[in-house]
């Protein structure tokens, strides 16, 4: 057994294979053993920031030419990886924290090489995504992951209410400047009660946990302003079929508010409050019955 682990390190990195090295997403001591000795030994190294990465390898002792990759010189800079590996150049690609494909153009650039006929082998490392998801509590069995949502649009109040409708756990990346707006918009569609946990920092000396539902997180970061990206992780919600039992109940629960005096929207607040529904479920249930009433 010990004389083909040798092997196998003497082996790598084998020219003309693409390898996704993971770094960390913060504490330095996570980058594996493998991961150091394959980063010495390539001739190439693509990365997201050569500046930032670029540190950490020289600390490393890393002698290999950096090359820069990111979303903003996908399409340029293909071609130059895709030729190296043609002509049998050792390459490495990494993201500036955790691994590389996730969120990033890696997935472009592995795709293209195994249209091309070129072997890819990762390296494995840190991932905020599973990192966040195993530490939370939350169901891991099944999951989806979203990453970074679109800014504004259409699109993300539709992708933002069919994660409200998900019954699997969901990932979602966040930068601080918009982690309130998207608390404030999930508290909306899945109401203040769903379970969430927020990771910051991880693997770092001040990691946080931040939950564990949507209205303490945004109780929290109403008065500590984010800082750093964070990593969401949303609790599913009910099977469709328990939301749909439950709704006589809800209606009833509205519809004696109201008698006893309260507006529809305080009705619908104070329910989704105790119930964890979303407002907006509450209001389309309520409305469609006042509806049906004046028919």
């Amino acid at each position: 057994m010990e004389d083909k682990k040798v092997l196998s390190e003497r082996l790598e990195p084998a020219p003309g294979v693409l390898y996704l090295v993971g770094t960390p997403i913060g504490h330095l001591g996570d980058l594996s053993p493998r991961a150091k000795s394959l980063l010495r030994k390539v001739s190439y190294i693509a990365c997201e920031d050569t500046r930032h990465s670029g540190q950490m390898l020289k600390n490393l002792g890393v002698q290999g030419s950096l090359l820069s990759f990111h979303r903003h010189n996908t399409k340029n800079r293909l071609p130059k990886l895709l030729h190296l590996l043609k002509e049998n150049q050792t390459l490495a690609l990494i993201t500036d924290a955790g691994l590389p494909g996730i969120s990033d153009p890696g997935q472009e650039l592995v795709s293209e090489a195994r249209k091309a006929g070129q072997e890819v082998i990762c390296v494995p490392g840190p991932c905020a995504a599973t990192t966040a998801l195993v530490s939370s509590g939350l169901p891991s069995n099944r999951f989806c992951f979203e990453g970074f949502l679109p800014s504004k649009g259409k699109a993300r109040a539709n992708l933002l209410k069919n994660i409200s409708k998900e019954e699997r756990t969901t990932i979602i990346y966040e930068s601080p400047h918009r982690l309130i707006k998207l608390l404030e918009e999930l508290a909306s569609l899945c109401g203040h009660d769903r379970p969430m946990q927020i990771a910051r920092e991880l693997t770092k000396r001040h990691e946080q946990q931040i939950g564990p539902t949507i209205g303490k997180a945004l109780e929290h970061f109403s008065k500590a302003k984010p800082i750093g990206e964070c990593t969401v992780v949303l609790g599913g919600t009910t099977s469709p079929s328990n939301n749909e039992a439950n709704e006589p109940n809800l209606l009833a629960d509205m519809q004696a508010l109201v008698a006893e005096g309260n507006t529809a929207s305080d009705a619908v607040k104070k329910v989704a409050n105790v119930t964890g529904h979303s407002r907006r479920h509450l209001y389309e249930l309520l409305h469609s019955k006042e509806l049906a009433n004046d028919i």
